[in-house]
């Protein structure tokens, strides 16, 4: 029978055989049972075994990562799975981001725009528009704002970036940048023309690659993501995620033994001991 192990699990995860056995006990993942009754993790069950290693990892307490990935799979059950979202840690609280919308899992509750951050855009405009003012807000000015707008405003932080590709079209990060909150709102093919254009200039560049052949992938473009990933590998030999990635792609084309040598290296660099 297909499916991993609890040890293949914890050996690539970094987790122990006894949180993953208590997740799958409580009903977070679901796998499978094999002949001997013993568990068979499919990938699904490792992309929502990672999310919460992701936030073990930034201090989040297991209790409250346990609730919170719980009531998010309620939650998606309607409306996609974990793969359509991104699930992080700011501060103490647990944010999840879909199509320009976030919310807190564990209360359901949305993450509003705040009034400081219009605030904070109008008096940009502002500065940038004055006759006397006019080259205090340039486009580093604008990439700046942008990146702190991103969590609670991500609809002034496009146009920020936007902004600043006005006055810089060549901004390469601006692009990238741009690319990935497009991408997260559903435009992906706007997303892509901001990665490629951004590669037709920094080739090497293995953001812009990673996050091209995430586009791709969403855009059922999946040879031609395999194909980008390992690009970004060949690249960034380090980028654990491309190997994820495409471990990921591969298992799904039933080339399990080239996944495996994925996941192995990514085990090695998430955790090289």
């Amino acid at each position: 029978m297909k499916g991993y192990t609890v040890k293949d699990v914890a050996r690539m995860l970094d987790l122990s055989v006894s949180q993953i056995r208590s997740y799958a006990k409580s009903g977070l993942v679901d796998p499978d049972r094999g002949e001997r009754g013993e568990y068979r993790f499919q990938f699904q069950d490792l992309v929502l075994l990672r999310t919460a290693k992701g936030l073990l990892t930034q201090r989040i307490p297991p209790q409250r990562v346990h609730a919170a990935l719980s009531r998010l799979k309620g939650q998606l059950k309607e409306a996609g799975s974990l793969s359509s979202v991104q699930v992080s840690a700011h501060g103490s609280r647990i944010v999840v981001r879909r199509s320009g919308q976030s919310w807190q899992p564990e209360s359901g509750q949305r993450m509003l725009h705040f009034d400081e951050a219009d605030e904070a855009v109008a008096a940009a405009e502002e500065s940038a528009d004055s006759n006397v003012n006019r080259t205090s807000m340039d486009a580093e000015g604008w990439f700046r704002l942008a990146g702190e707008l991103e969590v609670s405003a991500p609809e002034q932080a496009r146009e920020a970036y936007r902004r600043a590709l006005e006055l810089d079209p060549s901004h390469l990060d601006a692009h990238i940048n741009l690319g990935r909150q497009l991408h997260e709102v559903g435009e992906r093919d706007a997303a892509e023309k901001h990665y490629r254009f951004s590669l037709s200039m920094r080739p090497d560049d293995s953001t812009a690659l990673f996050n091209l052949g995430v586009v791709l992938e969403d855009l059922g473009r999946r040879k031609e993501a395999l194909a980008i990933y390992r690009q970004t590998i060949a690249v960034d030999p380090d980028y654990a995620d491309a190997y994820f990635n495409a471990a990921r792609l591969l298992e799904q084309s039933g080339e399990r033994k080239e996944a495996l040598g994925y996941l192995k290296s990514f085990r090695h660099l998430t955790d090289p001991s």
